[in-house]
């Protein structure tokens, strides 16, 4: 359906919008309109989030040529296939009403695409060049719908037919140039049939350059090159290209063509309107600086499924070296040795060519940003400033020679520091200090520019095999990073692992504690950054450890016709004993007997799916073998009701469980899924229907309080962000909970019990830190229960679930069709001019939406 929120034309390709979907779209205008902008929203499970989110952005695209392309953020593929399989559905339904009614107006006085191509030259009086125009552009738009609507390998137009634009804002091409497209790492694009056949993403990468390096080409070997590279390269680097293409569609296409769906994809983002890739082409430095720089500062940037983005910020700009890294580092500085002097005697004009480019400064590099596009290896520089792009090359490492040298002092006094038999923990300056005592590096300053040399040295030398390279690389990237940032990072040596102290295995970390400095520079270069999850409570803890203003931050309720979600605490078991995972109740054997009860129980009144959360894999090992002794015999009577399958760390094996997991369910037999919190299953798996029909939380998923790197971090938000230490550590162990226990409900039809079995989670610190949409649902009698009541509680939820439901009983309730969204935007005074979103940067105080509030005229429906 059509709806308009304020001035702006809203295309749902739904008949029926949730009050959820329709305030969410409210809070996005707001945070598109106006001035840049971004907002932290949180939505709950299984409501819709992602068509909601395409809907609007595009629509609002279709609506301002002031808008840029929308640059959509996922963690896995599974969710890149979701939202291309959305985006094809919102696209059809835009194209379909286009169609029917024409372009809707636009609100910055800009014109349509096809009032542009009217205005082009033509032949004024000729009658026959005015039809060839008109069927002309009539093909390309029939063209282009047929590949909207088909949900297999979109046709391609033809090579030079000059249908795409550069333009990336959907209003600037219109419906009928609409570009969507998929990028992922070679490992999951490539279809060469040697390269393919390795899992490793290191191993891919070295071999597809060994392959499409330009020195590689330029020798004229067929045998060494890939066909498929060449191909693209000589006759579809100019391709136009319209339709919505999957990471499939792009390796079918690739198929067909003979092309490289790589460097396909790759292209292809520069011209898209909607470009769907994982958060690390846009937070890590050393990637979003070959993929994402050339992206308009006017787009779009949503982060998806979002509650970890700090961690993702944290990793990508920490670095750890160990003995074998070390070890493997002197042999990279030999080897290349060994090549700096063949060149010197076969090719010393490289070598001064090269050094004259680096007295220039470092323009070489930027110049040169796009030449792993030409098949080429710039490794992007880590550091995230561009105050030393602005900087010549210290003249110390200018020459190979005096580099490599420089190299292996820094190598050697790394070293040297992890003899040490001791912890210690140091500011990057106060190492750096140290540096200079022990070895004759006067000036670190050249430690900045490590990455970037290192870089233009392998280039030089002509490398391929990247992957050999990788320690000289991690040693390059610790030392750029340590010298460029003193705030924000630690380094941390630990002679030992923590929990095996008895092992020696020395590990020197150069660990980022900061979050905000990764994601800082996309704040700063976006018109809006939109980040959005199910489960972002408490939305402040956001700000503060993001650091960033919103300009709008909510978190919705969810509404329902009947209570489908029953989330419960459990604190004892029926022997009024307290249940819980923490350290000192850990192996209790009453305590574990008492979960094991609570299991069999639910099994014997639960059908087809359950699925159990543990904190650590090794909670899970220690409680499944008591469970599995003859004396205790839990698991014999769960395998009386169900199968039991579980997660492991092999991807294989636990893909393989949950295909056997489901197949089960669906044959009526029923099974119990054991899993981990922080897991693969918590984090990308839905069990919908009655794949989930309860979930169980066995103990709160704290990370090991003892980690040394947790510990630094704590303390860094609490000295620089007022965030306590106690407070974070809660913070973070309750979104992986709400994430587990939100894998059971994924749509208002579908319906599932949350059991919290853990006598902790009845504390007001934790009950805060849960989802608004949990806790608006989870009654007070339901927040300290007995494992007996807790299964009477379940036995009755189940038996009113089970009642027949039409789709009739929701509208007006829980689903709106466009008469009712239009009676309650009246009714609110949601329908004037503005409403719904800013003007300027004043805020339509009246368009606030109570996220409760049910219209007078709908209230008869119900």
């Amino acid at each position: 359906m059509k709806f308009r929120i304020g001035e702006l034309e809203v295309f749902f390709p739904y008949d029926y919008v949730y009050p959820e979907q329709y305030n969410y779209m409210r809070h996005l205008k707001q945070t598109l309109d106006g001035e840049k902008g971004h907002c932290l929203l949180e939505m709950p499970t299984g409501t819709g989030k992602t068509v909601s989110l395409l809907s609007l952005i595009l629509s609002y695209q279709l609506q301002h040529s002031d808008c840029g392309k929308l640059v959509y953020c996922t963690r896995t593929v599974q969710e890149m296939d979701k939202v291309v399989e959305e985006l094809r559905r919102v696209m059809k339904y835009i194209s379909q009403k286009v169609k029917e009614d024409g372009m809707p107006r636009f609100h910055t006085g800009t014109i349509s695409i096809s009032d542009q191509r009217a205005n082009k030259k033509r032949p004024r009086d000729s009658k026959q060049g005015n039809q060839l125009k008109k069927s002309k552009l009539a093909a390309e738009i029939e063209s282009v719908l047929d590949n909207v609507s088909s949900q297999t390998v979109p046709k391609v137009p033809p090579l030079g037919s000059g249908i795409a634009s550069s333009m990336s804002g959907l209003a600037m091409v219109g419906v009928d140039g609409m570009l969507g497209v998929c990028l992922s790492s070679r490992r999951n694009m490539c279809i060469h049939p040697d390269v393919s056949s390795f899992d490793n993403r290191n191993k891919v990468d070295a071999l597809c350059r060994n392959r499409t390096a330009p020195f590689v080409r330029e020798r004229n070997r067929k045998e060494q090159l890939c066909d498929f590279y060449e191909n693209y390269s000589r006759m579809g680097s100019d391709a136009s290209m319209q339709g919505i293409y999957s990471l499939h569609d792009m390796m079918q296409l690739g198929h067909e063509r003979g092309w490289c769906p790589y460097f396909m994809a790759r292209t292809m983002i520069n011209r898209a309107n909607v470009v769907v890739y994982n958060y690390q082409y846009m937070l890590d430095p050393k990637i979003s600086g070959m993929v994402s720089r050339e992206i308009e500062r006017e787009s779009i940037v949503v982060f998806d499924e979002a509650h970890n983005i700090d961690n993702v910020c944290i990793e990508a700009l920490s670095v750890m070296l160990n003995r074998r890294i070390m070890r493997r580092c002197s042999a990279n500085i030999r080897k290349l040795e060994d090549k700096l002097g063949q060149v010197e005697r076969s090719d010393k004009k490289k070598l001064q060519d090269e050094y004259k480019a680096l007295v220039e400064g470092l323009n070489l590099v930027n110049n040169d940003a796009n030449s792993d596009m030409k098949g080429g290896m710039l490794l992007a520089n880590p550091v995230l400033s561009q105050d030393i792009l602005k900087e010549a090359m210290p003249g110390n490492i200018r020459r190979g020679k005096n580099f490599l040298n420089y190299l292996r002092a820094l190598g050697d006094f790394i070293k040297l520091r992890m003899d040490d038999r001791q912890r210690f923990l140091e500011l990057p300056g106060h190492f750096i200090e140290k540096l200079k005592e022990e070895t004759k590096i006067i000036e670190p300053k050249a430690m900045r520019f490590c990455y970037s040399r290192l870089n233009s040295l392998l280039k030089t030398l002509e490398v391929t095999d990247m992957d050999e390279f990788t320690p000289i690389q991690l040693v390059a990237n610790f030392c750029t990073l340590l010298a460029t940032y003193n705030e924000g990072f630690r380094v941390l040596y630990e002679p030992h692992d923590e929990r095996t102290p008895h092992i020696e295995d020395p590990k020197l970390k150069l660990c980022c504690v900061d979050a905000s400095i990764a994601i800082k520079p996309v704040f700063e270069r976006f018109r809006n950054v939109i980040i959005t999850s199910g489960t972002l409570s408490p939305l402040d803890f956001y700000t503060r450890i993001l650091q960033f203003s919103p300009k709008l931050s909510e978190s919705l309720d969810m509404k329902l016709s009947r209570k489908c979600i029953l989330p419960i605490i459990v604190t004892k078991g029926s022997d009024q004993a307290p249940i819980s995972s923490k350290f000192e109740m850990r192996d209790n054997k009453n305590c574990l007997k008492n979960y094991g009860d609570l299991l069999v129980q639910l099994c014997e009144v639960v059908p087809d799916g359950i699925v159990c959360f543990f904190t650590s894999y090794e909670y899970m090992e220690m409680v499944v073998s008591h469970w599995g002794k003859d004396e205790v015999g839990i698991l014999k009577k769960v395998l009386k009701e169900k199968l039991i399958f579980i997660e492991t760390k092999d991807v294989v094996e636990t893909s393989t469980a949950l295909d056997a997991f489901k197949k089960a369910c669906n044959c009526g037999r029923g099974a119990v899924f054991f899993s981990i919190a922080r897991g693969k299953v918590s984090e990308g798996i839905d069990f919908n229907n009655h794949y989930g029909r309860c979930v169980v939380m066995f103990g709160i998923p704290y990370q090991y309080t003892k980690s040394n790197e947790l510990k630094i971090r704590t303390e860094f938000l609490e000295s620089h962000y007022n965030v306590p230490a106690r407070e974070f550590i809660t913070f973070d162990a309750l979104r992986q909970t709400s994430q587990c226990v939100g894998r059971v409900i994924r749509s208002k039809t579908d319906y599932g019990i949350m059991i919290f079995a853990d006598v902790r989670y009845a504390k007001a610190d934790k009950l805060k830190k849960l989802p608004k949409w949990v806790i608006q649902y989870m009654d007070t009698s339901h927040r300290n229960l007995s494992t007996d009541r807790a299964v009477s509680v379940c036995r009755t939820f189940l038996r009113t679930m089970g009642q027949p439901r039409s789709q009739e009983d929701e509208i007006g309730v829980t689903m709106y069709n466009r008469d009712q969204i239009e009676t309650m935007a009246k009714e609110l005074g949601l329908d004037r001019k503005f409403a719904g979103g800013f003007q300027g940067s004043d805020v339509a105080e009246d368009a606030k939406v109570p996220q409760n509030s049910t219209p007078s005229s709908l209230a008869s429906i119900k």
